[in-house]
């Protein structure tokens, strides 16, 4: 067990050490390459790059079993440990083009993938915005921390909340896919919720995930009529921010129950996602 905990703390550790070089290896990664993923997306320089950078340094831990990302087709043989780690190294890559935000998320699990969201043991997020921010989540505790160099050009991981919980009061909304695609049931909580808080969505979830985190509120890429799986993969990006969220007294959805307690049938499996104030998502779970 000590091995374990060694091996999640030391894999923020590597992502956050990370996140200021993959930051600064932006600027020149912003063309298209001619490879697509494992979802059929069009990869760019930078999703590669930080793909590459991520495994070559997450595959290194003793305690990492397994390393799978949204950009490889299969998982990764890392040796003999118990853990698995998935990342999605650029969150929100396209925002590139138009210099908006986007991030990188990382799920820990304590069994081969694919796996459940029961078995996450840790996860985390990094947002690259005017500053960068990560948000760790780990035995119910959610801290969120600034990532800068100090004088010596070290990376310091400074936290900033501890105890993270979503507000009560919820302010902001995000919710992704085109409106005329949306679905009746989720057209109609949508309505419900834009008659009561404020529009926040920028193209890439980690961003949108934070104002939902720093405010409170609810974001959502649903179910849509041309893909009633949704967009969003279950074991790169649905997982781990539901972990995130509920450690932080939120609650997530597929719009049947939590994200955490869906089936998984296969490593790049796609699910609608909810997640937000807890509130918001029994309105959207009564709707549905």
């Amino acid at each position: 067990m000590a091995e374990s905990d060694d091996a999640v703390a030391e894999t923020f550790e590597v992502v956050a050490d990370a996140a200021p070089e993959i930051r600064d290896g932006l600027a020149g990664r912003r063309t298209k390459t001619d490879e697509q993923n494992a979802s059929g997306e069009t990869q760019l320089a930078a999703d590669v790059w930080a793909d590459e950078l991520l495994a070559e340094r997450l595959t290194a831990i003793e305690g990492v079993g397994q390393f799978a990302s949204e950009e490889r087709d299969e998982v990764v043989d890392a040796g003999d440990g118990a853990l698995s780690v998935t990342v999605d190294p650029l969150d929100g890559s396209s925002n590139l083009r138009s210099n908006n935000s986007m991030g990188t998320i990382l799920g820990v699990y304590d069994a081969d993938l694919p796996a459940s969201g029961r078995d996450l043991v840790a996860a985390a997020y990094v947002l690259y915005g005017p500053i960068t921010t990560m948000v760790t989540a780990r035995d119910g505790d959610v801290t969120e921390y600034v990532i800068e160099r100090d004088d010596d050009g070290e990376v310091a991981r400074r936290a900033v909340r501890e105890d993270l919980t979503l507000p009560a009061d919820p302010t902001v909304y995000g919710f992704g896919g085109r409106v005329p695609d949306w679905t009746d049931r989720f057209a109609d909580y949508a309505s419900d919720i834009e008659d009561e808080l404020k529009l926040r969505y920028g193209g890439a979830m980690i961003g949108d995930v934070n104002q939902v985190v720093t405010y409170g509120g609810v974001f959502a890429y649903p179910e849509l009529e041309s893909r009633p799986e949704g967009k969003l993969r279950l074991q790169f990006e649905g997982n781990p921010i539901a972990y995130i969220v509920e450690s932080a007294d939120g609650a997530s959805s597929n719009g049947e129950g939590s994200l955490l307690d869906a089936d998984v049938e296969r490593l790049h499996q796609r699910t609608p996602v909810y997640v937000g104030t807890a509130d918001l998502i029994d309105r959207l779970e009564a709707t549905f």
